[in-house]
């Protein structure tokens, strides 16, 4: 695939956090997808004390006609790129998308099955800028993005249901902005953390993520692409 650049990586911190300001305008918090017939989870970690980035993506196949609850473990894997390179940013609080986002573009860059929706193990609009990896990298694929991390970055939240699948409102400033979910995705585990990145609302964020939720913690294209990062290898 060819991607068209976005904006140039070679920013001092100062610039990037202006750049992220006049982005942020950008994302689309609205429901903007092509029907799903692959949708791609991104994990990105570093190796040699963070001097390299490591981004890694699987490509899932959803099946046909698929809605609501299914097996997870009939979601094909039909393409998974591991791609390195070295790190552009030393590490800036709330500007990790610029250090990770450069490799994840690459990695898509050479998928050849390009998928309609991607969830991302980061931050979304639940970013104190409203730009966190998950939106950033939307935008620079012009792709509906999913933030599913495992943390809070920023914003409140009361203590959701004890069900798979209960969830609290992630809200933020002094009007109490909705910014994400904070998701029961597995019985008596610790809560992950889902908000809209790129072209998707909050309920079509938390309705894709419990439609992928399997018997781990996270949802299985950001569990299976952790997986592959790991390995340093293929998971199929």
């Amino acid at each position: 695939m060819s991607i068209s650049p976005l904006h140039d990586w070679n920013l001092a911190p100062s610039e990037a956090i202006a750049l992220q300001k006049r982005l942020a305008s950008r994302v689309e918090r609205a429901d903007r997808l092509e029907p799903v017939r692959h949708l791609a989870g991104v994990d990105i970690g570093f190796e040699q004390g963070g001097e390299i980035t490591r981004a890694a993506v699987v490509v899932l196949a959803w099946p046909p006609g698929a809605s609501g609850e299914f097996e997870p473990a009939t979601l094909e894997i039909v393409e998974q790129v591991v791609h390195r390179e070295p790190t552009r940013m030393p590490y800036v609080p709330g500007l990790l998308s610029f250090r990770e986002v450069p490799a994840a573009v690459a990695a898509f860059d050479e998928l050849t099955v390009w998928p309609e929706l991607v969830m991302v193990d980061g931050q979304g609009i639940a970013h104190p800028r409203r730009i966190g990896v998950a939106s950033h990298l939307g935008l620079w694929l012009d792709l509906p993005t999913i933030g599913v991390a495992k943390s809070r970055l920023c914003g409140r939240h009361g203590e959701p249901g004890p069900a798979r699948g209960d969830w609290t409102p992630l809200v933020d400033g002094p009007e109490d902005e909705v910014i994400g979910a904070v998701l029961r995705s597995r019985v008596k585990v610790k809560p992950i953390f889902v908000s809209p990145g790129h072209r998707v609302s909050l309920p079509t964020s938390l309705a894709w993520v419990i439609r992928c939720l399997g018997p781990t913690k996270l949802p299985e294209p950001t569990r299976l692409a952790d997986r592959l990062a790991s390995r340093r290898g293929r998971v199929g």
